[in-house]
């Protein structure tokens, strides 16, 4: 998903930039995988039942052997199948992050950002809904990420456009729609693992996230790209691929949990509500380049929201009824959640970039936009020029 990730932030901006914003995708996953080695994996899944945050007793993997089974599924998968799955989670969510402040933001700054978001935002929020902490005990439900990724990466996004600002220089984005075309096909494909994967072992429920996923994406591309046809008056590819996009992370937190019927109403309503978000923030003239609030953290709010609605323990046992069951119990805990977590994501990332900024300077300057990033910073182009 890293490079399906990379592919399509790379083609929705400009020429001069597409190396820079693929950077940020592909160092997520050098320095996440360092700092999930070291402390992360055991800060959310190790310790603190029922709290905010684990310990530190599983540290560069202390006491994890070949034969250590997961303290999670079944406990029929190695504990270090585990721990790589979940880092997997952990290396895209940041990522995410960076299409809204596209040609804006320094290298450096970049960093310090990864590894403080991942500490103080990541982290708990994984530990408290996947590794027995207070949003589990509380009942909670998240099949494989709608709050833990896709909600606080969203809203993380909208707190750092606001810091940031616009951009002083236009951009020509973007610049090849084939290559946004690309990561799409890598990041459904990938989502595949990332939702069917999250049951932890092969089983109907395992197919069913399976199904969903292609379902609710399958609606969503379509709906996105009608509305674009009937309200800009052209069929867009861009439309399709962006709404296949928001379908796939509406439906991360109820694959597992929801039927085929309700994954199709998913992608339904996760197409035309993202695609109004969209066009929120454009009224509204944030700079969110890319999109990222509009399509992860509206979709993924809605997902959640969605699964409180949907939910049915028919499909799943280990799930719960939702709204439409009877059982409102659920639904308000879910939304409660959606609320807690966007405004603690929010909150936390625009104090963080503003502490960062007295370390390093967060914005680019006027002549590096101009010059592009991936020149004045990198020293590199991903284009000859005629």
């Amino acid at each position: 998903m890293t490079p399906g990730l990379a592919f399509f932030y790379g083609g929705l901006v400009g020429r001069k930039n597409v190396l820079t914003i693929m950077t940020q995708s592909f160092v997520s996953m050098g320095i996440t995988t360092i700092v999930w080695w070291a402390y992360g994996y055991s800060l959310c899944f190790s310790g603190g039942e029922g709290g905010i945050i684990g310990n530190l007793d599983k540290a560069f993997m202390a006491g994890v052997t070949l034969t250590t089974p997961s303290p999670y599924g079944t406990g029929n998968i190695p504990e270090y199948v585990f721990m790589a799955y979940q880092m997997m989670f952990a290396i895209i969510t940041p990522a995410l992050i960076t299409g809204a402040f596209s040609n804006r933001v320094r290298f450096g700054a970049y960093l310090l950002f990864l590894v403080g978001w991942l500490t103080f935002v990541y982290f708990p929020f994984a530990h408290m809904v996947w590794g027995n902490g207070l949003l589990a005990k509380l009942g909670v439900l998240d099949f494989a990420g709608g709050i833990v990724v896709h909600n606080i990466a969203g809203m993380a996004a909208l707190a750092s456009v606001l810091y940031v600002g616009r951009r002083r220089v236009g951009d020509s984005m973007p610049h090849s729609i084939p290559l946004v075309a690309l990561g799409t096909g890598l990041l459904w494909f990938g989502w595949y693992g990332f939702n069917a994967g999250s049951e932890l072992k092969v089983d109907a429920v395992t197919g069913l996230a399976f199904l969903n996923t292609d379902i609710a994406a399958s609606f969503a591309g379509p709906t996105w790209m009608l509305l674009a046809w009937v309200f800009e008056k052209k069929p867009k590819f861009l439309g399709l691929l962006t709404g296949a996009v928001a379908g796939l992370a509406t439906i991360t937190p109820c694959a597992g949990y929801v039927t085929p019927a309700s994954a199709a109403l998913i992608g339904t309503v996760a197409g035309g509500v993202c695609y109004l978000a969209v066009n929120v923030k454009n009224r509204l003239h944030w700079d969110d380049a890319l999109d990222v609030w509009g399509v992860h953290g509206v979709g993924g709010a809605l997902g959640v929201i969605l699964l409180g609605v949907l939910a049915s323990t028919a499909v799943n046992p280990a799930g719960a009824d939702g709204l439409l069951r009877g059982n409102s119990g659920f639904f308000i805990r879910q939304t409660a959640t959606v609320i807690v977590s966007s405004v603690y994501a929010f909150l936390f990332t625009f104090a963080m970039l503003w502490g960062i900024n007295m370390i390093t300077r967060v914005r680019t300057t006027e002549g590096e936009e101009e010059q592009g990033l991936d020149d004045s910073l990198h020293g590199e182009s991903a284009y000859q020029s005629v």
